[in-house]
């Protein structure tokens, strides 16, 4: 049997249009689930081999269900990265007009992308959240909804018709989906790589988060997002996910993930991966003092120091 991949469905998804982008996507099996927890779950359970699901888009940031799922329960690993421009089409059971929409349905990371366009064309229209985008067309099939936000390629898929097409209220709008997996060995770094964490701190503090961020800053490590989560645990009590550009076998972020494994309560490694937005040839050059040359001829310079050869 083929390894399978599990990821947000129904078909006709954005996740599926970004998932099989990925060459090894032809040889697996790839089979949707109704949510991303399920589709992360089949994962943990060993039911899927991988996940594959949206975690930011460049309009609302983190997508706050992945990153909690990821947070909470057994540890994952996320091992790539794709980058998918976003846009929307309304799409209709045929013949119906613009002016017999009165429910429309998305996914909740879709309504900021579409608000503005909502508001000049849809203004008495109510919106109702689905699972997926899909989904919502889906359900416009069965006649729950009047109207969907979709991509256009669903709705051959769902029977419908593309009404509106290239609806977006931000330009060149892009969701990040990630490939998660049970934690191994990270692949070998590229040069141009992320590596995202969860930390939790010990207590609240003035200057607690500076403390966290200065692990980072102190080696000249770029953060590519910084979103807090609510634990569970009161008002006020939050971790954070971060995603920083380097990778774990980089003497300076290893350096970084050592010194906020001493400081935080808890630090969850989420995965070194490559990037999906530049390559190695575009890389940023590391800031003086943080090569790992740099980093290994400071430690021998100690060990003489410490052996009186200084």
């Amino acid at each position: 049997m083929p390894a399978s991949y599990a990821y947000l469905g129904p078909e006709g998804t954005f996740t599926e249009v970004a998932l099989r982008t990925l060459p090894e996507a032809a040889t697996r099996e790839l089979v949707p689930y109704v949510s991303v927890q399920s589709a992360l779950d089949a994962v943990r359970t060993g039911e899927a081999d991988a996940a594959f699901v949206p975690i930011e888009n460049s309009v609302e940031g983190g997508i706050t269900t992945t990153l909690d799922e990821l947070v909470a329960g057994e540890p994952l690993m996320i091992y790539r990265e794709v980058l998918l421009s976003i846009t929307f089409a309304l799409l209709v059971r045929p013949g119906t007009e613009l002016t017999d929409i009165k429910t429309v349905s998305a996914h909740p990371a879709a309504q900021p992308q579409v608000r503005n366009w909502m508001r000049k064309h849809l203004p008495d229209a109510h919106w109702e959240s689905a699972a997926s985008n899909a989904d919502a067309a889906r359900l416009v099939q069965e006649g729950r909804y009047d109207a969907a936000f979709a991509g256009e390629f669903a709705a051959a898929r769902y029977g419908l018709q593309a009404l509106e097409t290239e609806i977006h209220d931000a330009e060149n709008a892009q969701t990040r989906f990630v490939l998660v997996g049970r934690p191994a060995r990270p692949a070998a770094p590229t040069g141009a790589d992320k590596t995202s964490v969860v930390l939790w701190q010990r207590d609240d503090h003035p200057g607690g988060l500076r403390d966290l961020l200065g692990e980072f800053a102190s080696r000249g490590i770029n953060l590519m997002l910084l979103q807090s989560r609510p634990t569970g645990a009161g008002i006020g009590n939050y971790c954070f996910c971060i995603d920083a550009e380097g990778h774990i076998s980089d003497r300076r972020m290893a350096e970084a993930l050592m010194g906020l494994k001493r400081i935080c309560l808890q630090v969850r490694f989420l995965g070194s991966y490559p990037r999906a937005d530049i390559g190695p040839a575009e890389a940023p050059a590391t800031r003086p003092g943080t090569s790992d040359e740099e980093f290994m001829a400071a430690a021998d310079w100690v060990a003489r120091c410490q052996d009186g050869r200084f």
